[in-house]
Formats: structure tokens, sequence, C-alpha cells
């Protein structure tokens, strides 16, 4: 499917889980801690800020953020939590629409990353990244570790996660480094609603090197927004590229 078919009207208007998931204080509040640390001062830009998640706080704490998104109805439910004034957003496609400005921050959360299909858009996503930063400024991209060996031999299907009303596999592709993830939502009912989403799963040095062709440098590279060391039994990282300062 299309990264547009996927981000419909449906999705946007069950994405939000206030207080819950991705949304919850304890997950929200240091993303926002640490990016406003990292803007330093300057404007941020959000490739795909899709409903405004990590915008809308970060720009509540003084932070001038700017989004690229390639969704519509995700952007108009932005708009009933912030204006074009305060969060200004741009429609397109993250790894190759530009935006007015400079900024010392762009940043990249919740594997977003993943949605572009191909190495090459993905190469591209840091070099857009790059051409809209200040000398010294830093893209900041939070990613899930690709976890394919996992998988029993012969099968290329992993279970990530099962609660009474939901289940998360995933389908791997090894050959063209591609994962399906499943959604399976249940209710009181017989039926069961599939929800899908493909993605490119990156490793951390390929994505380094993706950063070594646009210009960066890595800089740090945690488990999570708290600043916790990355190990190899880490699940997910917050992986920090800057650009070198001007000489």
């Amino acid at each position: 499917m299309r990264q547009e078919e996927i981000w419909d009207a449906e999705t946007a208007q069950r994405y939000d889980t206030p207080g819950t998931g991705m949304f919850a204080p304890e997950v929200l509040g240091p993303t926002v801690d640490r990016l406003a640390e990292l803007a330093d001062g300057g404007a941020a830009l959000e490739f795909a800020v899709g409903t405004g998640r990590v915008a809308v706080p970060l720009a509540e704490r003084g932070v001038p953020v700017t989004g690229i998104e390639l969704s519509q109805p995700m952007v108009e439910r932005l708009r009933a939590k912030a204006d074009e004034a305060t969060v200004p957003v741009v429609i397109g496609d993250m790894a190759t629409t530009v935006v007015p400005g400079q900024y010392t921050l762009v940043y990249l959360v919740y594997n977003t990353i993943a949605n572009l299909l191909t190495q090459a858009e993905q190469v591209e996503c840091f070099r857009n990244a790059a051409r809209h930063l200040t000398p010294g400024g830093r893209f900041v991209i939070e990613l899930w570790v690709p976890e394919p060996q996992k998988t029993p031999h012969g099968r290329a299907v992993t279970v990530w996660t099962t609660d009474p009303d939901y289940i998360g596999l995933d389908t791997y592709d090894l050959v063209r480094q591609r994962v399906v993830s499943h959604h399976f939502r249940f209710d009181s009912t017989r039926q069961a609603r599939l929800y899908r989403t493909p993605h490119r799963y990156i490793w951390p040095a390929e994505l380094d090197l993706m950063a070594q062709l646009a210009g960066f440098e890595l800089e740090t590279r945690h488990a999570d927004w708290t600043g916790a060391e990355f190990t190899d039994e880490s699940r997910s990282h917050v992986s920090v590229y800057r650009i070198p300062p001007e000489r």
C-alpha cells in the first residue's frame, strides 16, 4: 500500500491515545525534554509530524516547530490542537520536501524513517535533513532495532505483542529488508479488524553510513530518550547526528 492510503482519515481519527501508549507522560515527557535541549535555542523541523504528538508540546516549551507531513487527514487532527501560526506544516514527502528557513534541529520519531521503503529514499531523507540544518545542527532519529534473527527457521513471522484485545505480528522479507506489521484488534464480537503497515528496517550501522553520505557525524546513541545505555539487548535507539560546525 502507498503511505497516503495507510494514513487516511480513519487511521488519523484513531491515532491519538491521550495519556496512554506513545502519548503516556512517561513516554512523551522525556522525548520533549531531550528535543528541547537539542534544539539549543533554535528552531526545529519535524519530519512526519503527524497529529502533533511531539510538535505541539515542544512548541509549548517555546521551541519554534515546523512540520512536514504526507497525510492531510493527520494534519487536520493536528489543527484541532494547534493552528498554522503555532505549528506550520507543509504537505509533502519527508525525503524530498523543502520548507523555508534553517533549523538547529531536525527530528524524526517513533520509527517513521522506516516508512520509506527503499534504501535510496532513506538516504535522501538524511540529505533532506542536512539541507535544512545550520552548521552544527542536529538530526535525531528514534528507531527500533531489527530482530529478524528471532524468526523460527523456515519461517518469517514473529509475534511481538499479545493482549486480550490485540495481537501484533511482523512478517519479514529478508531479501528486500522489508517487514510488514500486522495489527489485529478484537472486541466483544466474533470479528477482528486487521491493519497493516509496511516498513524497510535499518540496522544501526547502516543508518550511520546513510548519515555519513549526507555529511553527518554520529554524536550520541542511547537506548531511549532518558539517555539509557545502548547495548546489544536494546530493542530501540535514539541516535543524534550532527553537521560539523563551520571552522
